[in-house]
């Protein structure tokens, strides 16, 4: 349990008159707006400001500038290796029916071979 608050309801309301008046001092301490100092201090945040954003601008074109080199050399890598896919199943293809045409040079072979003994045997 808390201890028991002594203050009352007349110190509350001076604390809450003392704060607002402070307020209301720190407020009218406060220079003008047509202050060449706070003139200043403005056109320096404006500069600040406009410096932040170029280098926004520069860091968002640098992304992007990589971001299309990237693309690029991955459209590169991918029609390089498409080329040599293209030319390996050429390359299986040309084999293939290279393959084939031996296969049918050797049964012809094979059955002018029979052909030649057959027309022998009978000649005998």
């Amino acid at each position: 349990m808390s201890a028991f608050d002594y203050r009352n309801f007349d110190d509350r309301r001076q604390n809450s008159a003392n704060a607002k008046a402070a307020l209301l001092a720190k407020f009218k301490a406060r220079p003008p707006a047509d202050d060449p100092e706070m003139i200043a201090k403005a056109k320096a945040r404006l500069e600040v400001s406009r410096a932040r954003e170029e280098r926004i601008r520069e860091r968002e074109a640098a992304r992007i500038a990589a971001e299309k080199a990237a693309a690029e050399e991955k459209r590169a890598r991918e029609e390089a290796e498409l080329a040599a896919q293209i030319a390996r199943e050429e390359a299986e293809a040309a084999a293939a029916l290279e393959r084939k045409n031996a296969e049918l040079v050797a049964k012809k072979a094979a059955r002018d071979a029979r052909y030649a003994a057959r027309k022998a045997k009978a000649k005998r």
